[in-house]
Parts: structure tokens; sequence; C-alpha cells
């Protein structure tokens, strides 16, 4: 059975830090492209960072130079560090694992930024 298990969110203020994890278990980790999406209330799911298992990575343009994806294949953890954070970036952040013919998504863990 796969899972896919975020945590990390919560409430900062604007400026703040927070660390997504997302921890995934029953697949081969290491070989999985490992993604990070976000839904704000009203909006279009938009994908935030990826990372490949090569470890190449890619950054939506609103998060460039302020969010960091990494990845601990020893511990099937993807991570996602959130700083100076924006009213703007309030979302529920999503963690999604893919592999052609193969993606599998958790239930996310909501992120509010607010004075």
């Amino acid at each position: 059975q796969v899972q896919l298990v975020e945590s990390g969110g919560g409430l900062v203020q604007p400026g703040g830090s927070l660390r997504l994890s997302c921890a995934a278990s029953g697949i081969s980790f290491s070989i999985y492209t490992m993604i990070w999406y976000r839904q704000a209330p009203g909006k279009q799911r938009e994908l935030v960072a990826s990372i490949t298992s090569g470890g190449n990575r890619n950054y939506a343009d609103s998060v460039k130079g302020r969010f960091t994806i990494s990845r601990d294949n020893a511990k099937n953890t993807v991570l996602l560090q959130m700083n100076s954070l924006k009213p703007e970036d309030t979302a529920v952040y999503i963690c999604k694992a893919m592999y052609p013919g193969y993606n599998y998504w958790g239930q996310g863990t909501q992120v509010t930024v607010s004075s």
C-alpha cells in the first residue's frame, strides 16, 4: 500500500519560514520524481517545486529564491523549505510521487500565512 504523508504545515506570519515534509512508503522512493503542489481556495492546483531521481530541481517563478526542495532517499522523504513567506503562499500543500505510469498523491497539509 502506497502512502504519502505530509507534515509541517501551520500558521506563520508574513516573512516567516516553514519546512514541509512528505514521507513516502510502499514505493521505490529513489526512482520517483517528487513534486510539491499547492491549491488555494478558488484557484487551480499549482506546481510549486519538483526534484527528479537524479536531483534536478525546478521551481515555480513565484517561489524561486524563497523555497528549496530536497530529498533524503535513505528516509524516503522529500522536504520543502519555505522562507520569506507571503500571504499569497497560503494554500494546501500536496506531495506527489511520479514515475512513468505511476502517480501517487498525499492528502496535503495546510499552510496559512497571516498576521
